[in-house]
């Protein structure tokens, strides 16, 4: 009797498993009772690059380039206007400067040997035909705000400024005379150069244009 219930039982359980099979493969449609597949456009699969992150493959690319602009603020339009002008007065007067320097240069070098008052007049009186020859057209169409720039590259050029170079060539009386016309005209002939503080943006871009030049 056991055994009889137990083949009942397996049989049973034999029955419930085709039932279940035939449920799932009526549930279940195959190939040729799946629905049609919808027909792809030219935009349906788009290939896009592709990079590995996290040892996985995922789309990657790189956009289009995007360009902003924006006006720029009243305060630094203004600083940057105030930068160009000192930039191009320097690029103007900086050749001057140079020439100026080495001519002064030569002269202090020539004085040093001569002694005579006289000697040293008729030299400095010789040497001043050479530089108006030099200067003279190209300095007077320089702005003021040029010539003030022009003064400061020559004292960084040569250490002194301009009241002591005219002081020691043509005397105090033509010195003082030349410092007040400067006056006038809100300019110093006995200003300075400080490299590392007030004139800082000057030897700035001194510094590009002797790169410029080849020669730093």
């Amino acid at each position: 009797m056991y055994l009889l219930r137990k083949e009942i039982f397996s049989i049973l359980v034999f029955m419930l498993c085709m039932a279940c099979a035939n449920t799932f493969a009526q549930e279940s449609p195959g190939p040729e009772n799946m629905p049609p597949m919808p027909e792809l456009g030219p935009n349906d699969t788009i290939p896009v690059p592709a990079k590995v992150m996290n040892n996985e493959v995922v789309p990657g690319g790189n956009l289009e380039w995007v360009w902003v602009s924006a006006p720029y603020p009243k305060h630094l339009l203004k600083k940057r206007q105030e930068w160009t002008r000192l930039r191009n007065a320097v690029y103007v007067t900086y050749p001057y400067a140079r020439k100026a320097a080495f001519i002064i240069n030569d002269i202090n070098y020539k004085l040093s040997n001569i002694h005579d008052k006289k000697e040293r007049k008729k030299y400095i009186k010789s040497r001043e035909k050479d530089i108006r020859k030099e200067f003279a057209e190209p300095i007077t169409n320089l702005s003021v705000y040029q010539g003030k720039v022009l003064m400061k590259l020559i004292n960084r050029q040569t250490g002194n400024n301009c009241y002591e170079i005219l002081k020691e060539y043509k005397g105090g009386f033509n010195a003082r005379m030349f410092q007040t016309v400067a006056f006038f005209f809100g300019s110093n002939l006995k200003q300075g150069y400080d490299a590392y503080n007030d004139d800082r943006q000057i030897e700035n871009i001194v510094i590009e244009v002797e790169r410029l030049y080849g020669r730093r």
